[in-house]
């Protein structure tokens, strides 16, 4: 048992070529289910998705079954946000068989598969040198991403009938969006407290993310420069020593050309 467990560990935190191909694997894993979910969140139950639906429960809970085996500190790995969305999305697949007047509601609870895309980045973050140098843009653009998602799932579960399909969930994505963007076409409004309550959320809440993005990508908070002492390469646009070390930083700059 303790050889399997070894063996297991070795695949999800070894640097060896098979270790680095099964994460691979498991990202484009994540990545599919990310999009499958999405794409099925208001059709219709039927024979097909629901064997499909079986077999990404069970991938996701043996993934979850060992991660959770081979971490050193359990408790913490089931309060990561990523271990609860796995938690619940298993859950709802579970029981949507048995919860026919509950089904539109469980699916919809697998859009929560898209916060699983922060643990995706942590394997990118040890992976891809690409994604270390633009890491604050593509946190930004996902944190965008899971916000208009998740919340267009909710607008869809609150607001739309079952029966709506997926003319109902883009009119849910586009209220999302148009909210989030302060449009106000208004042709699509909430009527009840709770749905405008829900939309001041929408719009507080987005336009934070907007400008966070925004200003990520014209005016990146960090600057990539490596302490010549401590390797630490991420800094403050400003930085004069290295926040880790104390290390003197030579930093180069376009400078100032006055006015």
């Amino acid at each position: 048992m303790n050889s399997l467990r070894s063996t297991i560990k070795s695949l999800y935190d070894g640097q060896n070529t098979r270790s680095r191909r099964f994460r691979y694997g498991l990202i484009l894993f994540d990545s599919l289910t990310i999009i499958y979910f999405i794409a099925t969140a208001a059709l219709p139950s039927t024979p097909v998705i629901t064997a499909v639906n079986a077999f990404f429960g069970l991938f996701i809970l043996f993934d979850l079954a060992a991660r959770l085996w081979i971490s050193t500190n359990l408790r913490k790995e089931l309060t990561r946000i990523y271990t609860l969305a796995d938690l619940v999305v298993v859950i709802s697949l579970v029981l949507a068989p048995l919860m026919a007047e509950s089904f539109a509601f469980l699916r919809v609870l697998r859009g929560l598969r898209l916060i699983h895309a922060y643990h995706l980045l942590h394997d990118l973050r040890r992976e891809s040198a690409f994604f270390r140098k633009h890491e604050d843009a593509i946190l930004a653009a996902v944190n965008l991403l899971v916000f208009i998602f998740v919340i267009t799932s909710l607008v869809f579960v609150l607001t739309f009938e079952e029966d709506a399909g997926v003319a109902g969930y883009v009119d849910a994505l586009y209220f999302t969006v148009a909210t989030l963007t302060t449009t106000g076409f208004g042709d699509i409004t909430m009527t009840t407290t709770g749905g405008k309550l829900l939309s001041v959320f929408i719009m507080v809440v987005g336009v934070a993310l907007f400008v966070q993005l925004a200003r990520t990508i014209f005016q990146p908070s960090k600057i990539k420069h490596t302490c010549p002492e401590c390797g630490l390469n991420r800094h403050e646009t400003d930085a004069v020593h290295c926040k880790h070390c104390g290390t003197t930083l030579k930093i180069e700059t376009k400078g100032d050309t006055g006015g």
